[in-house]
């Protein structure tokens, strides 16, 4: 009974460790943050490479966000549109829901690193 238990112990571990080992070759190698003016691409932004947060203004004719990037995240502090959809949904850390400002045709979608 006890070499079974003993058996079935090894087992597991050998499968967890198997497992684990999977899960870190197919993890993300980081991720980036996609921003798109107008539908086209503006800028891509490695979060994953971020040490020290910044700011930066993108305006358009339509108006102007400012945008906070910091190590794995990023969200719109500012912007002078009259909903503040994108001010109110804070930072983004995966690519579940972009950041959307409609009035000035801005998307911040992350992606994953492959």
């Amino acid at each position: 009974m006890k070499h079974k238990t003993v058996f079935f112990a090894l087992l597991f571990a050998a499968l967890a460790a198997v497992s684990a080992g999977v899960y870190l070759l197919r993890a993300p190698g980081g991720t980036e943050a996609v921003i798109y003016v107008n539908g086209e691409e503006y800028q891509r932004i490695d979060l994953s490479a971020v040490a020290v947060p910044y700011e930066f203004t993108i305006e358009t004719e339509d108006g102007y966000n400012t945008i906070r990037v910091s190590h794995g995240a990023i969200e719109v502090i500012e912007a002078d549109c009259d909903e503040q959809v994108c001010v109110n949904q804070g930072q983004i850390t995966d690519g579940a829901v972009p950041i959307v400002c409609l009035p000035h045709r801005i998307v911040i979608q992350i992606e994953d690193e492959g």
